[in-house]
């Protein structure tokens, strides 16, 4: 038995003797369900294949009469409190889980916090293993289950895994050549790329203010194990758009903030194509032989990653077709479903509480059928909360085989339509000023906030650097459930541009106020934001090999948006703006082609843009309708 183990297994059988074995759930009425009452907690140094020891926080139920299962949460962002006297106030994915008795375990991966080892970001996957240690998320966990079912009391075999956002990615990189103890997994909010999609880029496009505030934080020097946290940036305003702008290019990022402590970021700044660094941390890549029943679970507006858990679900189901997966999206911000009642995001309110639903008919009923078969959760492939009509919705497949493809046209004079222009020669134009970038929001804010995805866009549409087209007022429903595909026509002065479209849902102008009120926000004429992305010019034939623009050439760029699921209701109107800046939450694009992660403050310029929307250059927005609502 080596040190490490023996240390445990001696201090689980002290603990054992002192607590006895009461029953589980015979506990005093109390508002507050107490964890220490009913669990017991241990700390334990895990070794992995290659030496390095990663921190562990192990959860047992006191009640010892059954065997349990294991719920494993490995994250970069701490497993605190760290003492074996010290306990969270609450375990495992919601109150319904250690109410009903789990053993819980907290892992703080490979280089974080109190664990060993070199932190890296998104570890990419080894598909060769050249040597008997080489190591990467997957062979992490693998070894962590490994050590957990021999050394940990009490447990049935069976592991579910669960986690959000980072730790969403690392319950996505488990599953790829998963423990055959790991019956259950749950990706939320998994990082599945992050350059194509999640966080840090959009198409290319560097979402600025995001990236920065998390990085310049959470990816400072540890130069040894620590329980200590850093102090976050102070920006000394409380105006990102101010803060950015007058930072000026991100080759100043170093120079005025950052110092070059930051190595991921330096590793950003390096890669500013989809080259090997960024194409080797895509996850869905190496989803072919998953043996776990899979979970999928991600929100319509989540600012982080919407992207990953589509893609996730996506992989999963094509090479995987014996393997159980299901897809679940509700109206969630970044992991609202897990702390929120989820009725509402911003101005926007859904009538229900989608966030409890999911915790108990959706998200609980999971893990109890896989790992302690009880009951059957009778999950469809795809559990989906269609906003609009603010419905849960059910199908066999994501996106629902009763779709087709409905190009929503561009026209002169704002006019969209479903259509297609017969005019010889149009188009709107627009200049594009980087001194002057069009905001993302209308409010002071410091960074992305998560209710951006469904702002009111009625500040944005008067600008006269915003194309605004939208349909006459519908005489019946039209639900998207899909892929939404902006495919432009368009021309700039400059050798280099972006293009950010935003699918927008117009209220009637008698809708009534939300009640309560209290930012007294007009909803009559409200223009939500359904889904909003940027694409990158340069990179219109490939992410990897980016080619300049020329010069007030029209030229065709098309790309993918995140699906939605939404019913703009008979009453509404659909709108699509088209702008060229999106600040501060992309960075600024000089609109000269160059790399732009080390552009001169003199690359910058202005640039005459047009969207063509003619017969022969027909701009449009792809929708995938639901056939019964087909305009």
């Amino acid at each position: 038995m080596k040190p490490s183990r023996r240390v445990f297994a001696i201090t689980l059988a002290f603990s054992l003797l002192l607590i006895g074995r009461g029953p589980f759930h015979n506990s005093r009425a109390q508002d507050v369900y107490d964890v220490r009452e009913h669990y017991i907690k241990l700390e334990a140094q895990i070794q992995m294949r290659d030496g390095a020891k990663l921190f562990t926080s192990i959860y047992m139920p006191k009640d010892t009469s059954q065997p349990y299962p294991i719920m494993l949460n490995r994250t970069p962002y701490s497993v605190a409190p760290y003492s074996p006297t010290e306990f969270k106030p609450s375990l495992g994915p919601s109150d319904l889980f250690m109410k009903e008795g789990f053993i819980f375990v907290y892992q703080d991966v490979r280089g974080r916090w109190m664990s060993e080892g070199d932190f890296k970001w998104m570890t990419p996957y080894k598909p060769k293993k050249a040597e008997p240690t080489d190591v990467d998320e997957s062979t992490d966990t693998y070894d962590t289950i490994e050590w957990l079912l021999k050394n940990v009391p009490n447990n049935n075999g069976r592991v579910g895994m669960w986690g959000i956002s980072f730790p969403g990615f690392y319950t996505a990189s488990a599953i790829i050549a998963a423990h055959p103890a790991l019956k259950a997994a749950s990706p939320q909010a998994p990082m599945a790329d992050n350059y194509l999609g999640d966080d840090m880029h959009h198409n290319g496009a560097f979402f600025l203010s995001h990236a920065f505030n998390f990085i310049s934080n959470f990816g400072r020097p540890r130069p040894k194990p620590t329980a200590i946290g850093l102090p976050r940036f102070d920006h000394k305003t409380p105006d990102g758009y101010k803060f950015f702008l007058e930072m000026g290019s991100l080759a100043n990022a170093n120079r005025k903030y950052l110092k070059n402590e930051i190595v991921i970021w330096n590793e950003w700044m390096k890669h500013g194509t989809y080259d090997q660094y960024w194409q080797a941390q895509n996850v869905p890549q190496h989803l072919t032989r998953v043996t776990p029943a899979i979970m999928t679970v991600g929100g319509w507006f989540d600012a982080e990653d919407l992207y990953g858990p589509l893609k996730v679900y996506e992989a999963v189901e094509k090479n995987n077709p014996k393997t159980y997966n299901t897809l679940v999206m509700g109206p969630w911000c970044h992991g609202c479903w897990a702390r929120t009642d989820g009725d509402e995001l911003g101005n926007v309110r859904f009538n229900s509480k989608t966030g409890p639903f999911y915790r108990e008919n959706i998200e609980f009923p999971f893990f109890l059928y896989f790992l302690k078969d009880k009951g059957d959760p009778k999950l469809p492939d795809a559990y989906v909360f269609e906003t609009g009509s603010n419905q849960w919705k059910t199908y066999d497949s994501w996106p629902p085989q009763n779709v087709k493809i409905e190009n929503l046209y561009f026209h002169a004079d704002g006019k969209l339509s479903f259509e297609a222009p017969v005019s010889a020669a149009s188009f709107d134009s627009y200049i594009s000023d980087p001194k002057k970038p069009v905001p993302f929001i209308n409010e002071i804010a410091i960074g992305m906030t998560r209710e951006y995805m469904t702002d009111d866009q009625r500040f944005a549409s008067t600008r006269p650097d915003v194309l605004v087209y939208q349909t006459d007022v519908l005489t019946q429903n039209v639900t998207i459930a899909g892929p939404v595909t902006p495919s432009l026509f368009v021309s700039t002065s400059g050798t280099d541009s972006d293009f950010i479209v935003k699918l927008i849902d117009v209220f009637p102008d008698d809708t009534p106020d939300n009640n309560p009120n209290p930012a007294n926000v007009k909803m009559g004429g409200y223009q939500m934001m359904v889904r909003g992305e940027p694409f990158r010019a340069k990179f219109r034939n490939s992410f990897s090999k980016p080619q300049p623009m020329i010069a007030n050439k029209p030229t065709k760029i098309e790309f993918y948006m995140p699906d939605a699921n939404h019913t703009f209701r008979k009453g509404h109107r659909i709108m699509v703006q088209v702008q060229s800046s999106w600040f501060p939450l992309v960075d600024r694009n000089p609109q000269k082609f160059c790399d732009i992660y080390n552009a001169k403050e003199t690359d910058f310029r202005n640039a005459t843009q047009r969207l063509f929307h003619s017969a022969r250059l027909p701009s449009h927005v792809k929708l995938t309708v639901l056939k019964q609502s087909t305009p």
